[in-house]
């Protein structure tokens, strides 16, 4: 409040009471003047003002300032929804679906009588492969070296990454045709180097899961783990495999069958309790940090959490939320520089006084780390420069009155 603020002298003078004289009036004058609002009364936190002021664009602006609307809150929260695992990886196939490096192979080559390549050999009949006529030969086993090729006497090098063992039998055929007589070959997968996947983390027991043709899925890990110590709407799941990864929260992965992949070989399971926080300060009913569940809340909900807004205090129209936001969510907006780690710092301002901004509410997402400041109501300034006007110029009156 400036000295403009002033614009005349009001007298109020209770009943009862005499003139103070011209000392009151000097020490009004006085306090007045010298806007006591800002001089010696103390705030809580910036102003409505004093936050619009850091974003205005310039070279001044600290930050980027974004008003809460539906739209806005929606895109948001599209931007803050994770990939997912079948997203990143893919459903995939069952182990032993598909071949992979190191795998060691079983080969068994059979030629119809007379056989002409590879001659007399184990009775195919005996494993029921072949006819009785038929007689088979069992290669050494092979291994899948790290090109995903292996070397097949008479077929030479075959390829059998990612594919699956009656493709590569097929080949092998295609290769042996005019050399072998009537040729048919039999492929499996004896084991894998790495056929097991690894379950660490916030999980009753960590464990190597081994692999089975059955085709494991990601909670067939986590059951083999013993599941979550933890209750599962405040934990989350991630995945890592050949150098990427991502997560979901676990109640997520149960609500959606489709984001329950199949697991390979050499995969890591990691189950993770890290309860995400904002911190509310300012004019609402708690002050404090409110811990929030993995699979996340709402504005709306932030705003029960933390008490409301105070009645006494509060400026509806001064709802702020303070996040460093990745700039993937801001759909090209910004103007500000990002810091260090890519992010800008964006205030998102929210009119309570608005009711249509309850609507944004309900489908704007906090994020961790989030920082929610309600300004007080102009008029609580302005109440407590009167109780200070008040604590100064009473006992002054009330000497005159003695007198």
């Amino acid at each position: 409040m400036g000295n403009s603020g002033v614009g005349r002298a009001v007298s109020v003078r209770p009943a009862g009471i005499k003139h103070a004289g011209t000392g009151a009036g000097l020490a009004l004058a006085a306090l007045l003047s010298g806007c006591a609002s800002s001089a010696f009364m103390g705030r809580d936190g910036p102003t409505s003002g004093h936050i619009t002021g850091a974003t205005v664009p310039g070279p001044g602006q600290a930050a980027l300032l974004i008003v809460v609307t539906d739209p806005v809150a929606r895109r948001i929260n599209t931007a803050m929804k994770p990939a997912g695992f079948a997203t990143t990886f893919g459903q995939g196939v069952p182990y032993g679906a598909l071949i992979g490096p190191g795998d060691t192979l079983q080969i068994a080559v059979f030629e119809a009588p007379p056989a002409l390549l590879f001659g007399p050999g184990i009775e195919g009949a005996s494993n029921g492969l072949a006819s009785p006529s038929q007689r088979g030969t069992s290669l050494p086993d092979l291994i899948v070296n790290a090109a995903g090729q292996v070397d097949v006497p008479f077929a030479g090098r075959i390829d059998a990454l990612g594919r699956a063992p009656q493709q590569v039998a097929a080949q092998i055929v295609a290769r042996l045709r005019g050399k072998a007589h009537d040729p048919q070959v039999v492929v499996n997968i004896a084991k894998g180097a790495s056929s097991a996947v690894t379950v660490v983390g916030d999980v009753t027991n960590s464990v190597r899961m081994p692999l089975t043709f059955k085709g494991e899925r990601l909670l067939d890990a986590l059951a083999a783990a013993g599941g979550s110590r933890d209750p599962v709407d405040k934990v989350n799941l991630e995945l890592t495999r050949d150098g990427r990864h991502t997560g979901l929260p676990l109640d997520d992965l149960i609500a959606m069958p489709d984001q329950n992949i199949f697991l390979r070989p050499g995969d890591v399971v990691t189950l993770s309790y890290q309860p995400a926080s904002f911190t509310v300060l300012g004019a609402t009913g708690r002050n404090d940090e409110v811990k929030f569940e993995a699979r996340g809340i709402t504005l709306a909900q932030a705003l029960g959490r933390m008490g409301g807004l105070r009645d006494d205090r509060a400026n509806p129209h001064g709802v702020f939320i303070f996040r460093l936001e990745d700039p993937a969510a801001l759909d090209g907006v910004s103007g500000v520089a990002p810091n260090a780690d890519g992010k800008v710092p964006v205030i998102y301002r929210v009119d309570l006084r608005d009711p249509v901004a309850f609507f944004a509410a309900q489908h704007f997402g906090m994020r961790d780390h989030d920082v929610v400041y309600v300004t007080n109501a102009p008029i609580t300034d302005i109440q407590k420069f009167v109780t200070i006007i008040g604590a100064a110029i009473y006992p002054v009156i009330a000497v005159k009155a003695a007198n």
